[in-house]
């Protein structure tokens, strides 16, 4: 029974530390659009294969763009805090349960 606690415990952990960096990369990405950074550059070329795939489902789901800005990234965002609120929370409840 603990072993399954402790499998839960570092499940929720992992997923905590996923989602965090996710949207530090999301973040980064936002900030490297403004600056018009080199298209060409192996880190600007990483974020955006690491993002566009999110984004464009976001994009394609709900049309996000409002007077020329694209919502999507804070779209994805809140869905990354409701997911750290809502999920990991729930992850390290049932382990501490058990």
């Amino acid at each position: 029974m603990f072993v399954l606690a402790n499998l839960i415990r570092a499940l929720a952990q992992v997923l905590d530390l996923l989602l965090h960096l996710y949207s530090i990369i999301l973040i980064v990405r936002v900030i490297v659009s403004w600056v018009n950074a080199d298209p060409f550059n192996p880190i600007v070329r990483f974020l955006y294969q690491a993002t566009e795939p999110v984004l464009h489902r976001v994009r394609r789901t709900l049309p996000v763009v409002y007077a020329g800005i694209d919502l999507s990234p804070l779209v994805v965002l809140l869905a990354i805090f409701f997911l750290q609120a809502f999920l990991v929370s729930s992850l390290y409840d049932l382990a501490r349960r058990m």
